[in-house]
């Protein structure tokens, strides 16, 4: 199950906008109407809750989190570390 269900499911994304893997964007649309999801989105922060859409999305998130916390230097070099590829943008990287 995708984390961001779990988070749906215990009210705490309603009134937020959040995103999820692609298979289970509609899904997440139609179990919780009163959230905003976000289809275009590789990561969606919305206050304290940070949602991603996938495996490498998740990565990304923990990207983002470092570079919050950290600094987007040490971020980059994190990523380096892992010779995993800095963010570009935060446009899914497939179509839908």
């Amino acid at each position: 199950m995708a984390g961001a269900l779990i988070l749906g499911n215990a009210g705490l994304l309603d009134g937020l906008r959040a995103t999820t893997h692609w298979r289970t964007l509609q899904t997440m649309q139609e179990l919780f109407p009163n959230v905003t999801v976000d289809s275009k989105s590789h990561v969606v922060k919305a206050g304290k809750v940070i949602t991603s859409a996938g495996i490498s999305a998740g990565i990304d998130m923990a990207l983002l989190v470092v570079a919050e916390y950290c600094g987007e230097a040490i971020a980059r070099a994190t990523a380096r570390h892992m010779e995993y590829p800095f963010p570009k943008t935060n446009e899914r990287r497939i179509d839908l």
